[in-house]
Formats: structure tokens, sequence, C-alpha cells
């Protein structure tokens, strides 16, 4: 083990409002796949809003009410394929574009921190910008373009500088 961990951000923009009739589907969903990450090999935690359930309290973008964000951490690029790809998850991500529009530029950032390391919603937005301004690399990549995790000890400052406490 390199002494760290996997993060992963993904946004969307939701169709309509999270209370409304065609979000409840999704909504109803929410808890039993978060409980199924939790109990996936290879997870180690997830953000969630000051409710404690999930991140759909959270608005990463000020100016869009209707972006949310998912955060979690893993111990591997592979733990998470495996949950994204290879479980009940799969049965919810199929049915995505009922829930959230399609968008023309990167949704999703991968990223090595350091073991215990937290990220934060600034930080997750940091890494999304990244890949929609650079394209993958070392410090913001996809499943499609995997980077490997840091060789050595990790040290607090292979973390951005100025990302604040999780979920900020």
């Amino acid at each position: 083990m390199t002494g760290h961990h996997l993060a992963q951000v993904n946004v969307g923009r939701i169709v309509a409002p999270l209370d409304s009739p065609e979000l409840a589907d999704f909504m109803a969903q929410l808890p039993e796949i978060n409980a199924l990450a939790e109990a996936s090999p290879g997870f180690v935690w997830r953000m969630v809003d000051d409710a404690g359930e999930d991140a759909t309290g959270f608005r990463p973008d000020g100016a869009d009410d209707m972006l949310l964000i998912n955060c979690s951490v893993w111990e591997s690029v592979e733990a998470l394929r495996d949950f994204t790809y290879h479980s009940d998850h799969l049965r919810v991500l199929s049915r995505r574009r009922e829930w959230f529009h399609r968008v023309a530029e990167a949704y999703q950032a991968l990223w090595w921190i350091p073991a215990g390391h937290l990220p934060s919603v600034a930080e997750a937005m940091e890494r999304v910008a990244m890949i929609r301004e650079q394209g993958p690399g070392p410090l913001a990549f996809t499943f499609r373009s995997p980077f490997p995790a840091p060789s050595g000890a990790a040290r607090p400052d292979d973390r951005l500088q100025g990302a604040g406490e999780p979920g900020q």
C-alpha cells in the first residue's frame, strides 16, 4: 500500500427539484445505494451534508441550484470500478438520463489523496475543473485514463493547497 486512497467526484444537473415526482425514484434509491457503497470492499468514506444521509444538500455551484455532487474515497481504482460497474449500483447508474441532464463537459474526476484526508466540495470541484481545462493527468484523471498511486509515503502537502474542511 502506498499510503494513498482514491478520491472520486461526479457532478450532475438534475432534471427537476429533489422533491419532485420526476426525482422520487432516484431519491428513494439513495439510501440503498449508499448502504451498498459502504458495504463494498475497498470503500473508505463518502461525503454527506449536514443532514448526514447523503450529499444532496450541497450546491457545489452557487449559480446552479440544480447541480448535485457525489464524492467518495476508496482504497483503489479497482474497488471503485467494481462498485460502480459490477454491483447493483449499475442498475441505478443505467437510469441516470431519467434524473440528470446529459452534459458535454467532464463531470467526473478521480485523484489520489493521502490516506486519512477527506476531500472538500471545493477540492472536488477543483479536480473536475482540472479535467475540463487540461484533460486527464496525474492530479485528476478518469476511469478511461487512470494514473497509478504516487509512490512513497504520502505527505500532507500532497493535497491541494487551500482546500477547506470536508463538505465545504
